[in-house]
């Protein structure tokens, strides 16, 4: 891990503070050669001014809006448990009465519930849990850093008995591993019971380029004898890695979310996520920032 001063941080609407991750995810993308990363990608680099950097980003912003964070690297990695900048961003985001959308796959969480609640209850705050396997055992061997997926399922019920709105990123499904019916009836169980307002999943299969590539299947040749081969002979070199059973398993879990009234899609779900709840006081807002 080592420490910078970043220049900026609020990149449109969303924001990164970590750069890099310990969660170990055999399938993470972040891993890529594109996002030419300097530095190796378990030396996290921390930007330590972050909440100053942010601060001065919402104070000078002429319109409020959800603030996100997690799309490239997640705010709650354990260094979050003594380094506290996520929870310092998130005390920035109240101060200025801007929303909240956090994506993460860890219970730390909810050490912060209580900034949650509080920015809920003024505009409007979003959790986002990923979850990918509802079977514990193979969660630890797809994502060995984090929490497993019943105690992910835990952070979403302890949301929901906050008022605060939650969302289910169900990706990546890995073909020949996670890509099945049961798999998707266990994640969407557990969506119901957890009052999970939506589910984001982006179809049946992960994403491979050069850097996460190698990574995957380096994990496969540990945990998956053989699988690698297969894939090599299923997929080559593609881009986009699909379950051959894409169809039938997206079609499965459009239906169970019909049936249990839970948005499912990307771009609808983004729009909704992105909504700010305008008020009487915004009008307000706009006249003291001039």
């Amino acid at each position: 891990m080592h420490f910078v001063n970043a220049k900026s941080i609020l990149n449109k609407h969303g924001i990164n503070i970590y750069r890099g991750c310990s969660h170990g995810c055999i399938y993470c993308d972040s891993r890529s050669k594109c996002y030419q990363f300097a530095h190796e990608f378990e030396d996290i680099e921390v930007k330590q001014n972050a909440p100053e950097l942010l601060e001065e980003a919402l104070r000078k912003k002429r319109k409020r809006c959800m603030i996100g964070t997690g799309s490239m690297g997640d705010p709650y990695i354990p260094a979050e448990k003594e380094l506290c900048i996520t929870r310092h961003c998130l005390e920035v985001i109240e101060k200025y009465n801007f929303g909240a959308a956090v994506l993460t796959k860890s219970d730390l969480v909810l050490r912060d519930i209580d900034i949650l609640s509080r920015i809920g209850k003024k505009t409007r705050a979003i959790v986002q849990m990923t979850l990918t396997t509802y079977d514990d055992a193979l969660s630890k061997i797809l994502e060995p850093g984090v929490c497993p997926t019943s105690r992910r399922f835990d952070a979403l019920k302890a949301c929901r008995d906050e008022g605060i709105e939650t969302v289910v990123w169900f990706t990546p499904l890995l073909p020949y591993i996670n890509d099945t019916k049961e798999n998707i009836a266990g994640i969407v169980d557990y969506c119901v019971r957890a009052g999970v307002s939506a589910i984001l999943c982006f179809g049946m299969g992960v994403t491979l380029r050069e850097g996460n590539r190698e990574y995957y299947y380096s994990a496969l040749d540990r945990n998956f004898p053989n699988l690698k081969e297969r894939y090599i002979k299923s997929f080559g070199n593609s881009y986009m890695v699909s379950s051959p059973d894409e169809r039938e398993l997206m079609a499965y879990l459009s239906n169970l979310c019909r049936k249990n009234n839970i948005m499912l899609g990307a771009e609808n779900i983004f729009d909704w996520m992105n909504k700010f709840p305008e008020s009487e006081h915004d009008a307000a807002y706009q006249q003291e920032l001039f």
